[in-house]
């Protein structure tokens, strides 16, 4: 099993910067940065009038990196490309907390489980030395290769490099969201180029 995390300071306001993670998957012009991302869609959304929270869930499928080949042995042959790579159903689930200003969302992959689980928790806070500048990002994330468990060392294979991939896809994730940023920044100073 491999668990790593990772922590990120956005100097924009909380309120921004969570605009900015919604739009992330749906901005058009994120679709090169996120080219592993092939398909969100909205599966719930409720908004708790007790507690003002928003919870909301979504279905996002990603095209995973190619696969070792003793994994794809183990995948029925529509599963895998001829590439190695997979598509992987994932479910996020999300908490918002207006009056406190904090999000919390999780994400799972659905499928594949039987060869590999995944698991990110994120967060997004203000900061603690600039609260109404800044936004401290967290993310955990949980990889375990399963049928590989036996094999300790092809299974730390396997999950290092899923790891050194999630990593490399959650940099362009915060590029993403600190493009965004600057796009709201600008279109509530009235100079934005164009919509997002």
């Amino acid at each position: 099993m491999v668990v790593y995390t990772q922590e990120h300071v956005y100097g924009h306001p909380w309120d921004r910067v969570t605009a900015a993670a919604w739009r992330k998957f749906t901005d058009p012009t994120s679709r090169t940065a996120l080219s592993h991302v092939a398909d969100v869609h909205t599966l719930q959304r409720r908004l708790d009038s007790d507690t003002g929270r928003l919870h909301a869930a979504r279905s996002i499928t990603v095209r995973s990196p190619p696969l070792p080949f003793i994994l794809r042995r183990l995948l029925p042959s529509a599963a895998a490309s001829p590439n190695g790579a997979a598509l992987c159903h994932c479910v996020e689930t999300s908490l918002v907390d207006a009056q406190r200003r904090a999000m919390d969302v999780v994400v799972c992959n659905v499928s594949l489980r039987g060869l590999i689980e995944v698991e990110e928790r994120a967060s997004y806070r203000p900061h603690p030395d600039r609260p109404d500048e800044w936004t401290q990002f967290r993310q955990e994330t949980t990889i375990r290769c399963r049928p590989l468990a036996a094999l300790a060392a092809v299974a730390e294979k396997v999950e290092t490099r899923c790891a050194e991939r999630f990593l490399q896809n959650s940099a362009k994730g915060r590029e993403v969201v600190e493009r965004i940023c600057r796009y709201l920044e600008a279109e509530s100073a009235g100079a934005a180029p164009s919509a997002v």
